[in-house]
């Protein structure tokens, strides 16, 4: 629905989503809490690693039922950069620098968070939805990958 129902304004624009995750109070939550798959899941791109709790896509998909949950993967995950961009489109003060003190622009960061949701709820028209230009540029994780069994489970049984 486009809603923020988390966010971490602590970290400066250059810092990876990955450490800003596994820094965040739900990051540690679901790292240190033992969760089942009805509990939900999150999902991550390349970027992140693949846990218990968060999926990324296959890299090398070597089956019609890998690639078939890589595209209902970025199928979701289309959704929130659509989020993002209609953000920093309602705000323009998000699309660049903001040259304020740390404090101040966590405090704007938030307030236009609650904004946005505010906008949402009351169905606010949104122009111009074009949103290839607020897609980051993506890295590969490289590292421990602990989550492939559950991803794999995912895959099998309902792809």
């Amino acid at each position: 629905s486009g809603i923020f129902t988390n966010i971490v304004a602590k970290w400066p624009g250059s810092t990876h989503d990955s450490f800003i995750s596994t820094d965040s109070v739900i990051g540690q939550q679901l790292q240190t809490q033992a969760r089942t798959l009805e509990d939900g899941l999150l999902l991550g791109d390349s970027g992140y690693p693949c846990r218990p709790f968060l999926m990324t896509p296959y890299l090398n998909p070597s089956s019609a039922q890998q690639e078939a949950f890589n595209r209902a993967h970025t199928k979701t995950c289309v959704a929130i950069e659509q989020t993002f961009g209609w953000w920093k489109r309602r705000f323009h003060l998000l699309h660049s620098e903001i040259r304020m003190t740390p404090e101040k622009a966590c405090i704007l960061i938030g307030a236009c968070t609650t904004l946005h949701n505010i906008a949402i709820l009351r169905n606010e028209p949104m122009d111009g939805l074009d949103d290839t230009e607020d897609r980051p540029e993506l890295t590969q994780y490289c590292g421990p990958e602990d989550g492939k069994a559950v991803r794999d489970y995912i895959c099998d049984r309902f792809f």
